[in-house]
């Protein structure tokens, strides 16, 4: 798995650090450019010189932590002896709701993506399924990213998981036409 640190003392890391924080505890639009400047002890004049906007860094910061999401979510759904595409998706779901909550990224990644054509989640999630191109992949994507905002909303991260076993224990996500069983 990749890990990503960055260097805390330059100004771009401690941006890049504060804006996950603050992305993670809420909204986009009620985190401000002052807030992030402040917590990351740099100008706004150094957000904007190495992220262009607000939108910029946030799309940094998500991009990020999605990648870090994703590589846990593939290597929850290899690991060991996964038998069905079920299990598979399961694991992922689990894994990845576990690491959202840990890292505090419940808003960050509960938040539905800027662009819905440009959903790595939903595209991973997709291909755990064997859905291929059909709209479960989102559809996962849409009902694991409500649990974390369940969470955010204060359920219990007990009844969150048992939601997202839930969603996937009844499933049949046998193999598709035309596709290769797992």
């Amino acid at each position: 798995m990749r890990t990503w640190v960055p260097v805390s003392t330059s100004p771009k890391g401690r941006l890049a650090i504060c804006a996950l924080a603050e992305f993670g505890r809420r909204p986009y639009k009620e985190v401000t450019v002052g807030e992030l400047a402040a917590g990351a002890s740099v100008t706004t004049g150094a957000l904007y010189h190495h992220f262009g906007s607000k939108l910029g860094l946030y799309t940094f910061v998500r991009s990020e932590a999605e990648r870090r999401l994703l590589d846990r979510m593939e290597g929850a759904a290899a690991a060991g002896e996964v038998r069905s595409a079920a299990v598979a998706l399961s694991s992922a779901l689990l894994v990845g709701f576990d690491f959202a909550v840990d890292q505090g990224f419940l808003h960050l990644l509960g938040e539905d993506p800027q662009s819905a054509a440009d959903d790595p989640v939903a595209d991973v999630l997709a291909k755990l399924s064997h859905a291929g191109p059909t709209p479960l992949g989102r559809a996962f994507a849409a009902a694991w990213r409500a649990t974390l905002m369940a969470v955010f909303d204060g359920e219990s991260q007990q009844n969150a998981r048992a939601a997202l076993r839930l969603l996937t224990s009844s499933a049949d996500l046998g193999p598709r036409v035309g596709q290769d069983e797992v």
